[in-house]
């Protein structure tokens, strides 16, 4: 199966917070797999950008010094930076990207009202290294947030950027994050939830790129995530989620066979029919009959 480009943006949300005596805007957050090359270029006066690599390989320039790009590569691009990216392209890079616009409540950025770990991170406009402080996890949830908006999702995700600061300035100082088992096992049963309720609930228009993009991996990732942990492809899953829901719809006397078909979001009443005796090894409209569901 070709690997699609996956992405998911949000450049007009502008979430606003405060940090000490300044004022933060997220002007832009996207999770994409980035198959272009990006030309040098620099951002403006208290502007920077947090870059997190979840998969695939690459190449960036900082200040005109090369750097190589991989899985769990952090860096960072603040004010007057001049950077560029290319991609490998047998195996691009997906990465997570938050572009923050910070507005000082006084003529300097730092301030002895800030915390001392913001204050770490004006100090440091330009960084790279390999992430010690489970960004990945963090931006996982972000995204998600932003991609559920459940109830109080803004207050979340202005809280969820507030600890990305914090954690970027551990990352300068190469402060060890504990990995114990509780939190590797939190993250992992939260993979679970998501992949669980998504075919459950969104079989019917689930894709690989979209459930890829709700985990916060790549689609290859993912695959092999499925495989690893439930023994099925995606396609496997998903038809699967399909079957066991036209056996709840079957029992329904008043539903006919073409209004389940659509339901299920097959796109004819016969791929509908060959793909439930393919599965089942009989037709649908047998099954009722045998099962006294009939009309």
């Amino acid at each position: 199966m070709t690997q699609q480009p996956i992405g998911k943006f949000y450049d007009s949300l502008d979430i606003s917070f405060l940090v000490g005596s300044v004022r933060c805007r997220a002007l832009k957050l996207s999770f994409e797999q980035c198959q272009r090359a990006f030309p040098s270029h620099s951002h403006s006066r208290n502007s920077w950008e947090l870059h997190y690599i979840v998969c695939g390989r690459g190449q960036i320039t900082l200040n005109r010094k090369p750097y190589e790009i991989m899985a769990n590569t952090f860096f960072i691009t603040g004010p007057h930076v001049e950077h560029s990216q290319v991609p490998d392209p047998a195996d691009p890079v997906t990465e997570y990207c938050i572009y923050l616009k910070f507005e000082p409540g006084n003529a300097s950025l730092k301030s002895g009202e800030n915390p001392d770990f913001l204050n770490r991170f004006f100090d440091t406009p330009v960084f790279i290294g390999q992430d010690t402080q489970n960004i990945r996890g963090l931006m996982q949830t972000l995204f998600y947030e932003l991609d559920a908006r459940n109830t109080g999702y803004l207050t979340v995700a202005r809280t969820l950027l507030a600890q990305l600061l914090v954690l970027s300035a551990r990352n300068f100082e190469g402060v060890p994050h504990p990995k114990g088992a509780a939190a590797t096992s939190s993250l992992s049963d939260r993979n679970y939830l998501i992949i669980e309720e998504s075919f459950l609930y969104d079989y019917q228009e689930l894709t690989l790129e979209s459930l890829a993009l709700r985990l916060g991996l790549g689609t290859r990732q993912t695959e092999r995530l499925l495989r690893e942990h439930y023994g099925k492809t995606f396609l496997q899953k998903k038809t699967e989620s399909k079957m066991s829901a036209a056996l709840i719809l079957l029992k329904d006397p008043s539903r006919s066979i073409t209004e389940i078909s659509s339901a299920l979001g097959y796109s004819s009443v016969e791929h509908f029919s060959s793909a439930f005796r393919k599965y089942y090894g009989i037709s649908p409209r047998a099954w009722k009959k045998e099962n006294g569901w009939s009309r």
